[in-house]
């Protein structure tokens, strides 16, 4: 499966191009900061990263230019609010395949990717759940996504625990911190706090070479599973 990086300190904006991209067969990481996106970017080597122009701790054009520098073969997208003759330039200058304005519909994203890209990006085929939205405005589909995402969370849920409490008892603490990290934000996401919450503390147990096993009872009965 490809990794996306989406890059965006505004929320709601990050979480929509996130959403989207899982929906086109993405592996989608996410950052709100420059620091936060750099570290992402050196661990998971994406296959594409898309950022706004202002992110916080600096400048998303300038970070895509250090990356490109520092070897990255992603392909880089610009999403940007209301952009300049000024981004765009600097846009195609970092090596992006594009500067668009936000808030980027459903099809256009994903009709996008596959038109400028090769492989297995551009063969991924258009989900059902776009194809519906087509006719809806943009609240209606940010509602439609975010019932979707949902869903899936909830269907992968037994999966993410089962990988958390095998890594456990495999005393496997990378495989640990990776389920328990990815858990944690996407229930933090779906407004799950509380298994956020320990699924980081097993993540930092987990670091430190502590298997956390009280933690993963504790989480699956928090989770109901």
């Amino acid at each position: 499966m490809l990794t996306a990086l989406v890059v965006d300190d505004d929320s709601h904006a990050r979480r929509r191009v996130v959403g989207l991209l899982r929906l086109g067969g993405w592996q989608v990481r996410e950052a709100a900061d420059i620091t936060t996106a750099h570290r992402v970017a050196t661990t998971a080597d994406p296959d594409l990263v898309v950022t706004d122009v202002t992110v916080a701790g600096g400048n998303g054009i300038a970070m895509l230019r250090r990356m490109r520098h520092e070897g990255s073969l992603a392909r880089f997208l610009v999403v940007t609010a209301e952009p300049t003759d000024e981004d765009r330039a600097g846009a195609v200058t970092a090596g992006a395949i594009a500067c668009l304005a936000k808030p980027i519909g459903a099809r256009i994203l994903l009709d996008f990717l596959r038109s400028r890209t090769t492989g297995p990006a551009a063969q991924v085929e258009e989900p059902t759940e776009l194809r519906e939205w087509a006719h809806l405005h943009d609240d209606d589909v940010d509602a439609e996504l975010m019932d979707r995402l949902h869903g899936m969370y909830l269907d992968a849920l037994p999966h993410r625990l089962q990988a958390i409490a095998s890594g456990t008892r495999a005393g496997d603490a990378p495989a640990v911190v990776s389920a328990a990290h990815t858990l944690a934000g996407t229930s933090g996401q779906f407004g799950h706090p509380d298994v956020a919450s320990v699924c980081q503390a097993i993540a930092a147990d987990a670091r430190r070479g502590v298997m956390a096993h009280a933690r993963v009872v504790e989480l699956q009965e928090l989770a109901r599973v």
